[in-house]
């Protein structure tokens, strides 16, 4: 059996898989409470800002990966009109479902399905835009994942990736500090779930950091990839184009 990391533990793939999906299962119904908690709003900005540099215009067709609440797919659909497409998706149901009672909500209807991101069900070349906004730092194969995000872009296609990234050096202590101890704690007392922050952290610790993932992202075939730090490093968006 293959292994990979959840958190700081080793674990074989399909393991991890069913802990991710366990991870989010729990945090589902607090989902936007935490992120507004934990980034004191940041993250709100953070998405604002990558709905500006992915510059979608009316027509085109955008898949939001492990979208979630619905963050980013609210946004877009609102840039894509009524020609265009916005698709919704996740691969954890309870997070799906969570999103998609949230754009229903808010008058918005989108295609929502649940989906692996390492084995994309659409065909090559369908989409002017793919986003994943903290989601690529739980999947295990990430290589395969930037690879089918690649494949299903339009050449000069844009795949935008927001995730936590390595913290500029002199916040390293008190960003460690805040990560190990706040964190679980505040998860405990607005989740009832202290586990799957401090899974939260130590998976960040995992993540590839800047340059790192810019290799990766050019390995799956974007020709060019820069990086935008946000927060001292605290999270980046890397921006890929398509050969």
């Amino acid at each position: 059996m293959s292994t990979t990391h959840f958190g700081f533990e080793s674990v074989d793939e399909a393991e991890k898989a069913r802990r991710v999906r366990g991870v989010f299962d729990s945090v589902a119904p607090k989902y936007d409470l935490m992120n507004d908690l934990m980034s004191a709003g940041l993250h709100r900005v953070w998405k604002a800002y990558t709905v500006q540099v992915a510059n979608v215009r009316e027509g085109d067709r955008v898949l939001d990966i492990a979208g979630g609440t619905g963050d980013l797919a609210l946004a877009f659909a609102g840039k894509v009109g009524a020609s265009g497409q916005v698709v919704h998706t996740d691969i954890n149901e309870a997070m799906l479902r969570t999103g998609r009672d949230r754009l229903l909500d808010a008058g918005v209807a989108l295609p929502t399905l649940v989906c692996d991101a390492e084995r994309l069900p659409f065909c090559d070349g369908h989409f002017d835009l793919v986003s994943v906004a903290f989601g690529l730092r739980n999947m295990t194969h990430k290589d395969a994942a930037l690879a089918e995000m690649n494949r299903v872009l339009k050449p000069r296609g844009k795949l935008l990736v927001l995730e936590f990234s390595k913290v500029a050096k002199p916040l390293e202590k008190a960003y460690d500090w805040y990560s190990f101890k706040v964190l679980p704690r505040l998860g405990r007392l607005v989740a009832g779930d202290d586990a799957s922050y401090r899974y939260l952290a130590e998976s960040i610790r995992m993540h590839p950091g800047q340059e790192e993932l810019k290799t990766l992202m050019q390995k799956a075939g974007f020709g060019h990839v820069d990086y935008h730090n946000l927060t001292g490093g605290m999270v980046a968006l890397h921006v890929g184009i398509k050969c």
